[in-house]
Formats: structure tokens, C-alpha cells, sequence
């Protein structure tokens, strides 16, 4: 897979082309010619896909550490905006089937992934969850996008093996596509259970502003 990767990305920068040109077409047929640019047309996206760590589980939207990575980005780095399509539950094949319309709607220059939680939640083969990321990443930059992975890690209970080939897989893909790579998101909080809900899975509001941090130390560079 990964030695054809050139291949499949000039394969997926002519796809997302070209429906980038029919979108566009079809927009400038049905609406009329803007005389004034938006306020907005010089930002450049982050576009966020990821999983409920991402999509503020069980909090207000505006809680959540990619919102406040946006208040972030508003503060320091005004010519950018954040767009954030995360979906709770969402696995790596749900972010491989819609990754592409993500790209052509938002049209990002940095394109941040957090997804694979769900499926080593559900057991599901790591050989698949690879290619779903790779996928992902491709089409990312099938438009010239940077791209942002961002790892997890799970207990031993799920046995050490699988645990262990589920955080290399992170590391692999980084390494062969080299993405830049957040190895672990819930690093800062990982063993204060206090920073969880009672779920013992999602992030409490007070742990966000550390994961914005955490995130932002990998994100910033990636802001040029």
C-alpha cells in the first residue's frame, strides 16, 4: 500500500480537483457574482477530524479543547480559523468515507486527524483502521494540505499485543507519509482520574484547556 502512496496521492489531488470544479461550477451557476469579498476570505482552514474526545463529549461545544484552540488561533494567529468535524463514535472508516466532501466544503491547509479510539474500543482489525487513516491522510494531501495525526493509546486489558501494534501503528504511519505526529492526546491527563468524566473515557471540562496546550505544541508549528 504504502509503496504506490505517490501514485494514489495523484490520483486523489485530480479526484478532489475536480470536484472542487464541479462544486465551484455549480455555485457560481446558481448564485449571484459577490460584488465584496466575506471579512474572512484571506483565513486559511484547520480542519479537525476526529472522534467525542474531539467533539467535546458530554460538555458544551464551546468547552471543548478544539474550541478553545480556536479562541487560541483567534488571539495569535488571526489569519486562520478552525473547522471541526469530529463525530462522536466516529471510526476510521467513517472518517474515510467523508473525508473527502470535508476537504472540497472547507478546503483546509492543515488537517488535523484523531480517530482510531473507536476502533480499538470495538476490537476492530488495526490492518483496516492503517488503511483508513492512510486514506485520510492522502486526501489531505491530494490538496496540499499538512496533516496532523494525533495518536491514543489503550489499557493492556485489551491484551499487550494489540495494545502495543495499535499505539506503532500511529508511529508507522507518521513515519511513511511524514505527518507530523501528537503520540498521545490524553497525555497530560492521562493518570488523573479527577480529569475524566464518570465514564472514565471522556475528558472533564477543567482537563480541556490542558489538551488544547498539549495539541497546540504540535499544531502551532504546522501554522506558517
Amino acid at each position: 500500500m504504502y509503496l504506490s502512496y505517490a501514485l494514489q496521492r495523484s490520483h486523489l489531488q485530480w479526484a478532489v480537483s475536480w470536484v472542487l470544479l464541479i462544486l465551484l461550477g455549480t455555485v457560481s451557476a446558481q448564485a449571484p457574482q459577490q460584488t465584496s469579498k466575506p471579512a474572512n476570505i484571506q483565513q486559511r482552514t484547520v480542519l479537525v477530524v476526529g472522534d467525542s474526545l474531539s467533539a467535546a463529549y458530554g460538555l458544551p461545544a464551546a468547552q471543548g479543547w478544539v474550541a478553545l484552540t480556536a479562541e487560541r488561533i483567534a488571539n495569535e494567529k488571526p489569519d486562520w480559523r478552525i473547522v471541526n468535524a469530529s463525530v462522536s463514535g466516529e471510526t476510521s472508516a467513517g472518517g474515510a468515507a467523508r473525508i473527502v466532501a470535508e476537504v472540497v466544503r472547507t478546503r483546509p491547509a492543515v488537517v488535523v486527524i484523531q480517530l482510531g479510539a473507536n476502533d480499538a474500543l470495538r476490537g476492530l482489525p488495526l490492518r483496516q483502521m492503517r488503511r483508513n487513516l492512510a486514506r485520510m491522510i492522502g486526501a489531505a494531501h491530494g490538496i496540499n494540505a499538512r496533516v496532523l495525526l494525533v495518536g491514543m493509546r489503550i489499557p493492556p486489558n485489551y491484551g499487550p499485543e494489540y495494545a502495543a501494534e495499535f499505539e506503532r501503528s500511529y508511529r508507522d504511519l507518521a513515519q511513511r507519509f511524514g505527518t507530523p505526529l501528537l503520540p498521545f492526546l490524553l497525555e497530560p491527563i492521562a493518570m488523573d482520574r479527577a480529569s475524566y468524566q464518570d465514564d472514565n473515557l471522556h475528558p472533564v471540562a477543567a482537563a480541556q484547556p490542558r489538551l488544547r496546550d498539549h495539541v497546540w505544541s504540535a499544531l502551532a508549528p504546522l501554522l506558517r
